[in-house]
C-alpha cells in the first residue's frame, strides 16, 4: 500500500475531496513525519500541530456535509510556509536573532490564498535571515539540510519548504523567489520549481521589495502538482488543465552567459553541465530544436543588483541595540544600503529597467532559453559562510564575517536566477541529472528553462512533456 507522503499532491487532493482519506488522518500522517525527520533536517522552525488538527476537523465535518464538487481546491491538504511569510498568531522570525518574535496579529497574501483555498498549514519552515541568501542557516535554529545527503545544504531562500516537500514531510509547498529563492531549492532538492512572472500572482506584492522581484512560486515533486498549486496562487487561469495539452515544438535558445561574469568569473562544474546535456537530450528527443545563443550583458548588472535586492533589510526596523545579532551578511549589506543615498537606488533601479529591456531584445529571438538550473553541486552545510559544521547553530560570536566571501559564492553557485527576476520572466527548474547516474541516487542537478511572460503553463507542459 503506497504511503500517503509517497502520492503525488494531485493523487492525495483527489483522496481528500472524495473522502476516502480524512483530513485528520492525512494531517496525523504528515505531523508524524515532521516529527521523525524533522530533527535530521531541520526543515521546519515552528510546528503549529494543535492547530493544524483542529483545522483538520474542521475540513472533515465540512466534507461530511458536502459534496466532492462543492469542496474547495485544496480542502485537507497539509502545507507550510517559509517564516518570512506571517500566519495570524504564529511567531514570524525572518530568520532573525535581532528582531522581537512575536506573533503575527494577521495573515499575508499568500496565506490567505491557500486558507480560502481549504489547505491545512503546518508550520513555518526555515529560512536565511531575511531571505536574503542561497542557502537556508540562521543563528536561531538549525540549518536546513539536503534530504538526499544531509550534510549538504537544501538551498535557500525556500530552502526548509523544499527540504520538507523532497523528504516526504510535505505534498508540496508554496516558496517565493526575488533572486532564485523557489529555483535554486527546488534544483538543489531534485524538485520541480516554477517562478512565475512579474505581476501573475497579485499576493507577491511587497513594500520592500522597490524593483519587483518577488514572486511566489511552486515547490512540487512534479509539474502537475506544480500546476494545482499554481490554480491557487493565480486562481482563473487553469493551469492543472492547461498542463495535459502537448507545447508545440518550440526553438530553444542555449546559454552558459551569466550578467555575473565580469565580476564573479566562475567555471561550471562537470555535473552541471552533464545536467544541460541531459535536459538538451530530453529536449531533442521531445521534438525541439535548440541551438546556441550568446547572450551580451551589461557589466554594471552585480551592483545594480545587490543595491536593489538589499534595499530592504537596510529599511527594515531593528533596534540599534540588537544589530549585533545580525549575521555578518546581513549586518555588512544593511549598513552599505544605509550609507547609499535614495538617488543611488534609484540609478540602480533605472538601470535594471533597461537592463530588462535589452535582455529581452535578445531572448526574444527564442520561444525559451535553457541553462543549467545551477553552477555546482548542492553545497555542503556552511560552506558559503565559512563555517563547514555540521551541528544545530553558530554563537555569534564563532560565525565568521566574511560577507563579501560569502556573497561571491553565491553568485557563483546560482549565476543564473537573479537575472530572471529582473526581466520579471517566468522560468522552471526541473531535475533532469542525479550525479549517481539514476533517480534519486547521488545528488539532484537540473535546468533551468526561461519562457516570455505569460508563459507559465507552456513552461509546466514542457516539464511534464519530459516526464516531470
Amino acid at each position: 500500500m503506497t504511503e500517503l507522503h509517497d502520492l503525488p499532491a494531485l493523487a492525495l487532493r483527489d483522496l481528500l475531496r472524495s473522502g476516502a482519506v480524512s483530513s485528520t488522518d492525512a494531517t496525523s500522517h504528515f505531523l508524524d513525519r515532521i516529527g521523525s525527520q524533522n530533527p535530521l533536517l531541520g526543515a521546519f522552525i515552528t510546528v503549529t500541530a494543535d492547530q493544524a488538527m483542529a483545522q483538520a476537523r474542521a475540513a472533515d465535518a465540512l466534507r461530511s456535509r458536502s459534496e466532492a464538487d462543492d469542496l474547495p481546491l485544496l480542502h485537507g491538504m497539509p502545507v507550510a510556509f517559509k517564516d518570512l511569510t506571517d500566519v495570524a498568531g504564529v511567531v514570524t522570525t525572518h530568520g532573525s536573532a535581532a528582531l522581537d518574535h512575536k506573533p503575527a496579529p494577521a495573515d499575508a497574501p499568500l496565506v490567505a490564498l491557500f486558507k480560502d483555498a481549504g489547505a491545512i498549514w503546518l508550520g513555518k519552515t526555515q529560512v536565511p535571515e531575511f531571505g536574503l541568501t542561497a542557502y537556508s542557516e540562521n543563528r536561531i535554529a538549525p540549518p536546513s539540510r539536503n534530504p538526499h545527503a544531509p550534510s549538504r545544504s537544501s538551498g535557500g531562500s525556500s530552502g526548509g519548504s523544499a527540504a520538507a516537500v523532497a523528504a516526504g514531510l510535505l505534498p508540496f509547498a508554496p516558496g517565493t523567489d526575488g533572486g532564485g529563492s523557489v529555483r535554486i531549492p527546488a534544483a538543489a532538492c531534485g524538485l520541480v520549481g516554477l517562478k512565475p512572472g512579474r505581476g501573475v500572482v497579485a499576493a507577491g506584492e511587497s513594500t520592500g521589495d522597490p524593483a519587483r522581484l518577488v514572486a511566489p512560486g511552486p515547490l512540487a515533486r512534479s509539474a502537475e502538482d506544480a500546476a494545482l498549486m499554481m490554480d491557487v496562487l493565480a486562481p482563473g487561469n487553469q493551469y492543472l488543465s492547461a498542463i495535459t495539452q502537448e507545447p508545440p515544438r518550440l526553438r530553444i535558445g542555449v546559454t552558459l552567459d551569466s550578467p555575473w561574469s565580469s565580476t564573479f568569473p566562475f567555471t561550471p562544474d562537470r555535473e552541471a553541465l552533464d545536467a544541460l546535456q541531459a535536459g538538451e537530450t530530453l529536449l531533442e528527443q521531445a521534438g525541439h530544436t535548440l541551438a546556441d545563443a550568446g547572450i551580451r550583458y551589461d557589466n554594471r548588472y552585480p551592483d545594480a543588483f545587490t543595491t536593489a535586492w538589499t534595499a530592504g533589510v537596510g529599511a527594515a526596523r531593528i533596534s540599534p541595540s540588537r544589530e549585533a545579532l545580525l549575521a555578518p551578511l546581513t549586518r555588512t549589506f544593511r549598513r552599505r544600503a544605509q550609507q547609499r543615498s535614495p538617488a543611488k537606488l534609484a540609478e540602480a533601479l533605472a538601470f535594471l529597467r533597461q537592463f530588462q529591456h535589452d535582455t529581452l531584445a535578445q531572448y526574444g529571438q527564442w520561444d525559451l532559453m535553457l541553462m543549467p538550473a545551477l553552477a555546482q553541486t548542492p553545497r555542503p552545510v556552511g560552506w558559503f559562510t565559512g563555517t563547514a559544521h555540521g551541528g544545530d547553530r553558530w554563537p555569534s560570536a564563532q560565525w565568521p564575517g566574511d560577507a563579501d566571501g560569502d556573497y561571491r559564492k553565491q553568485c557563483e553557485y546560482a549565476p543564473w536566477s537573479s537575472m530572471v527576476n529582473v526581466c520579471g520572466l517566468p522560468a522552471i527548474t526541473i531535475p533532469v541529472h542525479w550525479t549517481g547516474g539514476a533517480a534519486g541516487s547521488g545528488l539532484p542537478m537540473g535546468i533551468q528553462l526561461v519562457g516570455p511572460m505569460g508563459s507559465e503553463a507552456l513552461l509546466l507542459q514542457v516539464a511534464r512533456q519530459l516526464g516531470y
